[in-house]
C-alpha cells in the first residue's frame, strides 16, 4: 500500500487528491490536506476517482466495427476508413469534434491543435458552442484575446453577484475556485454578501443573502438596466483602470432605452432592485459580477457575458483585488505586446452561413453538414472525448445524421451514445496512467497556483498513451508514416524550443514528450526559471518535487499588459455589439406566455459522463421535470407522475417534481441524461437512464454573435402523459 497525489481531473474546480494505492490499483480517494489551494476539500465525483478509473466498462482493446481487435488492426482500419476520403473529397469532408473532457487532458492541452492544424478543415466543431462561446466572444471584443476572462477575486471581494451559476454544485465554471462553497461562506464571515439571480432556487441561492427570480433569457435586460442606472446616479467610476478604457459615452448612449422600468416586464425583477443592485454594487468597498451557464446559452449571451464585465468596469472593479482580476497560469508568459484585437467569420458554415469563431463552427449546425449533399458534404467524423448525441441541440437529429456518415472514429474510453455509431474506437490509458497539468484551468484560478501530477501507476504496455493515439492521427491525417508517433514528439519538441539555445536544450527534463512540453513552457513562462538564468523560478522538476503544489501568490492586477485589442486599452463598444444592443431592445416588446424549459446539474454529474459510476448515480431519481406548484395545480400534474413535454425540436416523457424552487412559467429538466440507447456498453448509466433534455433543444435558434446553442428559455408544451 502507499500513497499517491494528484489533481481531480473530472470538473474545473482543480482539487488536489490524495490516492490509496495498492498493487496496480486505486482503491480509495479522499481530498489532499496540504494542496495549496483546494486544503483537503474534495466532491463526491473526486471520491469515486478509484472507481471511475477501474470501471469494468471501460474500454481496454480497440473496437473495430463493434469487435476487439490490436491497436495496430485499429490503426490501420482508420487509415484505410479516413485517407480515400480525404484524397477524394477534401480536408473539409472530415469534421471533428472536440468534446468537454479535452480541457482535463494533457493530451488535449498539447496534441490536439496540432492535429487541427495538420487536418486544415474548416468543419471544426467542440462542447464550447453549448456552453462558453460567448464569454469568450465577449472578452476577445473587451480585451483582444478570447482565452483573457477574468475571474472574481472571491477570497478578497465584499459583495457578489451571481447570475446563471450554481458553484454550490457545479464547483464554478470559467473560474477554477476549489471550494467555491466554501469560500462564499468566508465572504459573508468576514461581513461580506452574496446575491444569486436564476430562475430557480439553486442550492447556491439558498444560501445566498438574497435570491432573486429571473425570466429566463433575461439577463442582458437586467443588467442593462444596472448600467443605465449608474450613469443615471453618476455612480460610474473607472478607478485606477480608468486611463486604460475606451467606448464610456457609447456604452451610455446603447444603455440610453434600458432604464429599470423598461426592462422591468421583461426580466421580471421590479425596477427598484435594478436600481438597488447598481447603487450595492458601486458603495461596495470591492465588488465582483459572475455569470456563467444561464448568461451563455441563452439568444442574447454574448451581450449578457458582456455587460457583466462592463459592470465590473463601470464600478472600478477591473483589474483590482476583490473585483474581478486576470489570472497568469505558470505555463504562460506575461509580456506586453500590441494586438490585433479579436474578430470571427473569418469563413462560414457551407448550409447556413454561420461565421467561424475562435476556429470553430456552431456545433447546431453539424447535422446540416453531414446530412446536405454538396461539395465539402462532411462524410467522416472524428470526436474526441466527446458525446455530441447526448449534449448538443436537436440530439436526435444529429443522431440520425451521425449513422448516416462513410465513416466515423472515436477517441474515447466508453461505448456511449455517439461512439456506437464509430467504425473505430480508440481508448485511452486511464487516468491514473498519466500526467495531469491543468492547462485550461490554471488560467482562469482564482488564485495563481501551479501543480503537476506524474502518473499514479505505471504505463499499461499494451495501451498506448493518449498523445501517442492523437499523434498518430495526425501524422496520418498528414499522409506521413505514422506507426510511430516519435517523429511528431520530436517536432513539437523543438518548435518549442525555437526561441532557446541549443546548448540549453540538453536541460528540458521529463519521462514522457508531454511533461518535456510542459517542462519547456514552464521553465518559458511567467514564473519559470528561464532555463537556469533564475534558480528560484519553476521547472518540472520543482512541480514534482511539490506534490501538494506550489502556491503563486492572490491574483495582481495586469492591465495594460494582459490587453491585446489594436488601441491598447479595454474597447467597451464594437460595431458587432451595436447592432446587436439594437436586437434586444427591438425584442423588448415580445409577449411571455407559456412554459419555457432551462437545464440544471447536480454536484454528482458532469454533463453526460459521470453517469456509469454507482456512487455517483444511487439514491432517488435526478433525472426529473421541475414544475412549480402553480403551473403542476393549473395543467394538472401530480408530483412522480409522467408529464410530456414537447418543444419544436422533439417530445420527452419525464416523472414531474413539483417543487417551489421553480419560479413560475418554467419547468427544469437535467442536462445529460437519456442512457437507453441500443448498442451501448454502460452498464450502470442504463439502470437509471434518464431522458435526454436535447432531445427539446432547437438547433435552429442561437446566439448570432457566438453561435452558441440555446439550451435555456426553450418554449415548451406541457400535459400529463
Amino acid at each position: 500500500m502507499r500513497t499517491a497525489y494528484r489533481t481531480c481531473p473530472f470538473c474545473e474546480a482543480a482539487c488536489g487528491l490524495e490516492l490509496t494505492v495498492d498493487g496496480d490499483r486505486v482503491t480509495a480517494a479522499r481530498g489532499d490536506r496540504e494542496h495549496v489551494f483546494s486544503h483537503g476539500f474534495i466532491c463526491p465525483k473526486g471520491a469515486t476517482f478509484a472507481q471511475l478509473t477501474h470501471d469494468p466498462d471501460r474500454l481496454r482493446q480497440p473496437l473495430v466495427h463493434g469487435r476487439e481487435a490490436t491497436w495496430d488492426e485499429a490503426f490501420d482500419a482508420v487509415r484505410a476508413g479516413l485517407r480515400p476520403i480525404l484524397e477524394r473529397y477534401g480536408p473539409n469532408a472530415l469534421a471533428v469534434y472536440l468534446g468537454n473532457p479535452n480541457a482535463h487532458t494533457m493530451s488535449g492541452g498539447l496534441y490536439v491543435t496540432p492535429l487541427l492544424r495538420a487536418l486544415g478543415s474548416r468543419n471544426v466543431y467542440s462542447a464550447s458552442t453549448v456552453d462558453q462561446m460567448p464569454k469568450h466572444v465577449s472578452c476577445g471584443y473587451l480585451f483582444g484575446n478570447p482565452l483573457i476572462i477574468p475571474v472574481p477575486d472571491v477570497d478578497r471581494t465584499d459583495f457578489m453577484l451571481i447570475l446563471g451559476a450554481n458553484p454550490w454544485e457545479s464547483n464554478g465554471s470559467l473560474a477554477t475556485a476549489a471550494d467555491f462553497p466554501g469560500r462564499l461562506k468566508a465572504l459573508q464571515a468576514r461581513g461580506g454578501r452574496f446575491v444569486v439571480v436564476d430562475p430557480r432556487r439553486t442550492v447556491t441561492a439558498s444560501h445566498a443573502d438574497e435570491h432573486l427570480f429571473i425570466r429566463p433569457g433575461a439577463d442582458a435586460y437586467l443588467l442593462f438596466g444596472i448600467v443605465h442606472t449608474l450613469f443615471a446616479e453618476n455612480l460610474v467610476d473607472l478607478g485606477d483602470i480608468a486611463g486604460h478604457v475606451s467606448g464610456i459615452s457609447a456604452v451610455k448612449d446603447l444603455a440610453a432605452g434600458f432604464a429599470p422600468e423598461a426592462v422591468t416586464d421583461a426580466c421580471g425583477i421590479p425596477a427598484d432592485r435594478i436600481r438597488g443592485l447598481a447603487r450595492e454594487l458601486a458603495a461596495a468597498p470591492t465588488a465582483a459580477v459572475y455569470g456563467r451557464i444561464g448568461t451563455c446559452t441563452v439568444e442574447f449571451g454574448t451581450i449578457a457575458s458582456w455587460l457583466v464585465d462592463v459592470i465590473n468596469i463601470l464600478t472600478g472593479n477591473l483589474d483590482r483585488p476583490g473585483g474581478v482580476m486576470f489570472p497568469l497560469a505558470p505555463h504562460l508568459t506575461d509580456q506586453a505586446r500590441r494586438g490585433k484585437g479579436f474578430r470571427t467569420g473569418r469563413w462560414h458554415s457551407r448550409v447556413r452561413g454561420l461565421p467561424e469563431v475562435k476556429g470553430e463552427l456552431p456545433v447546431a449546425t453539424l447535422a446540416d453538414e453531414i446530412e446536405t449533399p454538396g461539395d465539402e458534404q462532411v462524410r467522416a467524423l472524428l470526436t474526441i472525448a466527446g458525446n455530441p448525441v447526448l449534449s448538443t441541440p436537436n440530439s436526435g437529429r444529429l443522431d440520425r445524421a451521425v449513422d448516416g456518415l462513410d465513416f466515423m472514429v472515436s477517441v474515447d474510453p466508453y461505448l456511449n451514445e455517439t461512439t456506437r455509431h464509430a467504425d473505430v474506437i480508440l481508448p485511452p490509458a486511464d487516468p491514473s496512467r498519466k500526467g495531469h497539468y491543468d492547462f485550461s484551468f490554471l488560467a482562469l484560478s482564482v488564485r495563481n497556483f501551479a501543480a503537476y501530477s506524474p502518473p499514479v501507476l505505471p504505463p499499461d504496455p499494451a495501451v498506448p498513451d493518449e498523445c501517442d493515439i492523437l499523434a498518430r492521427l495526425t501524422l496520418m491525417i498528414s499522409g506521413q508514416p505514422d506507426t510511430d508517433p516519435a517523429p511528431l514528439h520530436d517536432l513539437l519538441l523543438q518548435q518549442a524550443l525555437q526561441n532557446v539555445p541549443a546548448e540549453l536544450h540538453d536541460r528540458v527534463t521529463g519521462d514522457h514528450p508531454s511533461e518535456r512540453l510542459l517542462d519547456v513552457a514552464l521553465r518559458s513562462g511567467a514564473y519559470g526559471d528561464r532555463f537556469g538564468a533564475q534558480p528560484d523560478g519553476l521547472n518540472l522538476r520543482k512541480l514534482v518535487d511539490n506534490p501538494h503544489g506550489i502556491d503563486l501568490g492572490p491574483l495582481r492586477p495586469r492591465i495594460p499588459t494582459v490587453l491585446r485589442t489594436p488601441s491598447g486599452t479595454v474597447e467597451l463598444v464594437v460595431p458587432a455589439l451595436v447592432e446587436e444592443t439594437a436586437r434586444l431592445h427591438a425584442a423588448l416588446t415580445r409577449r411571455h406566455d407559456g412554459l419555457v424549459l432551462v437545464g440544471r446539474r447536480h454536484l454528482r454529474s458532469n454533463n453526460s459522463w459521470m453517469h456509469n459510476v454507482p456512487a455517483l448515480i444511487k439514491g432517488r431519481d435526478r433525472c426529473t421535470l421541475q414544475v412549480s406548484p402553480a403551473d403542476a395545480d393549473r395543467l394538472s400534474l401530480t408530483h412522480g407522475e409522467p408529464a410530456q413535454v414537447t418543444s419544436r425540436a422533439g417530445t420527452v416523457t419525464v416523472p414531474v417534481e413539483i417543487t417551489d424552487r421553480v419560479m413560475p412559467g418554467v419547468v427544469s429538466l437535467p442536462h445529460g441524461w437519456g442512457h437507453d440507447a441500443p448498442g451501448t456498453r454502460l452498464s450502470v448509466a442504463a439502470t437509471s437512464p434518464g431522458v435526454n433534455s436535447n432531445i427539446l433543444t432547437d438547433e435552429l435558434v442561437i446566439d448570432p454573435l457566438s453561435g452558441n446553442s440555446v439550451l435555456n428559455g426553450i418554449p415548451v408544451e406541457l400535459k400529463p402523459a
